[in-house]
Order: C-alpha cells, then sequence, then structure tokens
C-alpha cells in the first residue's frame, strides 16, 4: 500500500484558487519542508524534483466555484479528486479535519514533518503562485505577482481603488472594506 500526504495552498486569500495537491513518493527528497518556511527559489527547485519523483494529482478550484460551493466544500471535493484519482493508499491531509471525506487520516503541521506532506505543500503553493503571477498580467492593478490575493495592505487598498475584479472571492468579507457608522 503507498502513502499519500495531502495538502493545500489558498485557503484564506481574498482572491484566486484553492489548489490542493496529493503526493506519493517514489525516493527521498532530500531539503523538502513546508512550503511556507523554504524561499521560492528552493520551492521551484523542489517542484521539479518531487513532479520527477512521485506519483501527484493536483485538484483546483477558482474564485467563482469558492463562492458557489464554500471553501469547504472545494476542500472536501478536492480530497475526493485527489483520492479517486491517486486510488488505493493510505491518505494522510495537513491539518485537523476531513471535511467528511472517509479514509483520510489528520495530522496538524504534517507538512513541516511529513516528507510526503511537505511535497504536497510545495506542489500546491507553487503551481497556485504561477497562476497567480500569470493572472496579474490580467490584472496588474492589483499587484497579485507581489501578495498573491492575500489580504494585505496593497492589496485592500487596490480593492479600495478599483474593486473586485472576476478572480476575487466576493464571498470572503473585510472588515476593513464594510462600511463603517464612524
Amino acid at each position: 500500500m503507498y502513502f499519500c500526504g495531502i495538502d493545500e495552498a489558498g485557503r484564506g486569500p481574498l482572491a484566486g484558487p484553492l489548489t490542493i495537491a496529493g503526493v506519493i513518493l517514489h525516493q527521498p527528497i532530500s531539503g523538502l519542508n513546508d512550503s511556507k518556511k523554504l524561499t521560492e527559489k528552493q520551492r521551484e527547485s523542489l517542484f521539479e524534483l518531487i513532479r520527477e519523483n512521485s506519483t501527484y494529482h493536483i485538484a483546483r478550484f477558482d474564485a467563482a466555484q469558492i463562492d458557489e460551493l464554500g471553501i469547504s466544500a472545494c476542500l472536501a471535493a478536492g480530497l475526493r479528486e485527489i483520492m479517486s484519482a491517486i486510488g488505493e493508499a493510505d491518505y494522510l491531509y495537513d491539518g485537523n479535519s476531513t471535511f467528511g471525506v472517509s479514509g483520510l487520516t489528520t495530522l496538524v503541521k504534517a507538512d513541516a514533518t511529513v516528507p510526503e506532506v511537505s511535497a504536497a505543500s510545495i506542489l500546491a503553493k507553487v503551481t497556485r503562485d504561477r497562476e497567480m503571477v500569470e493572472l496579474s498580467t490580467l490584472y496588474p492593478q492589483y499587484g497579485f505577482e507581489g501578495h498573491k490575493g492575500y489580504g494585505t495592505a496593497t492589496h485592500v487598498e487596490a480593492i479600495r481603488q478599483h474593486g473586485y475584479c472576476e478572480i476575487h472571492r466576493k464571498t470572503f468579507k473585510l472588515k476593513a472594506l464594510q462600511p463603517s457608522l464612524f
């Protein structure tokens, strides 16, 4: 039986996709860690190594799907998609919730301690970051290439100036953009 690690990127941003990856490593890869603890250059070089030395599947949900279904339903659908694509394996998902998906074990901080989950973290983050850089050419006024859709002060100010664009998650409410009584 194979062991498949699963992690996601893009759960909390105001814009862009949710990307979930599942990875079965065929050989050890040195330097794996939680993608957030690696530099962009480290993630990019590990990305190719992981792809060449694993069986993997990446699920993706755009902002419209997230707005329509909700983030939890997208996570559940992504987990099921990965499990269906990968087939029989022992699955470990980073975090503390299975989102109602059976046949899955969870572990908090698995992305920093389990190589297969670290690899999934890297595939998900690099895939998503690359897409956000591409999307920044369509929507240059938002600076997606820098903040990748997260709620930075720069991003919030760009939303104030230009409103939401097609890749913003309209159901994600920001206090900074809500009308105030004062």
